[in-house]
């Protein structure tokens, strides 16, 4: 059962790391997108909002053409570093980020939009700066909303199988995520462990997601 284990604290790790970035970026985009009025903006929230529909396949491929030793990205990596992302966990992370980025995203700019904007100006009028104004008076009457989307994404990314097999593969104690062992074990007959990974991951989801629904804003009547 240690391999069980072990594909655990690697989905641990993995999830942990793609939801921080998720939630750097994601808070950030919202906050934009919730108050900024610019030229392409729906355009910019499609594109971003793509992963949520687009099959998880054809955005490893997208991350392959990106960070691969021949990618614009990976090329550059590689010669100026020496790093390859390909078959490493930090593929794993960028694939699940790039996965659960939406939930983030859309999370963020609803609770942002929920927040009244004259208490935004009651403040500046104080004089409290623009930075001031989103960590003393935005982002605490935002964060339930923020947190909920954490949430999910985190629970996304435990999940993510598609696009993490296409860039990080399937290395035991390497890149093997929960989700990819289970479907190693499967294929393999190993139906006793398969069983348990399974368990493993509908707990963790499930706990989650009772979370962020705890957590998400109620609607007045």
């Amino acid at each position: 059962m240690e391999p069980a284990w072990i594909a655990l604290s690697l989905s641990l790790k993995v999830a942990l790391w793609a939801t921080l970035l998720d939630v750097v970026f994601g808070v950030a985009l919202g906050y934009l997108l919730a108050r900024a009025r610019f030229p392409g903006r729906d355009m910019l929230d499609a594109i971003l909002t793509l992963p949520m529909v687009m099959p998880p396949t054809v955005l490893g491929y997208y991350l392959l053409v990106l960070i691969g030793r021949n990618g614009p990205i990976g090329h550059w990596l590689q010669d100026h570093f020496g790093i390859n992302l390909i078959f490493t966990w930090q593929a794993a992370v960028i694939a699940a980020a790039v996965v659960a980025f939406p939930l983030v995203l859309k999370a963020a700019r609803s609770a942002f939009e929920t927040v009244d904007t004259q208490l935004e100006d009651a403040a500046r009028v104080l004089g409290v700066s623009a930075t001031g104004v989103f960590l003393r008076v935005t982002l605490p009457l935002a964060w339930r909303g923020v947190l909920a989307g954490t949430l999910l994404a985190f629970a996304r990314s435990m999940g993510e199988f598609g696009a993490t097999l296409m860039v990080a593969g399937s290395i035991p104690g390497k890149t093997q995520t929960l989700s990819i062992a289970v479907y190693e074990a499967v294929q393999a007959g190993q139906d006793d462990t398969a069983n348990l990974l399974v368990v493993i991951t509908s707990v963790t989801c499930v706990a989650v997601l009772v979370l962020a629904n705890k957590l998400t804003p109620m609607r007045q009547p």
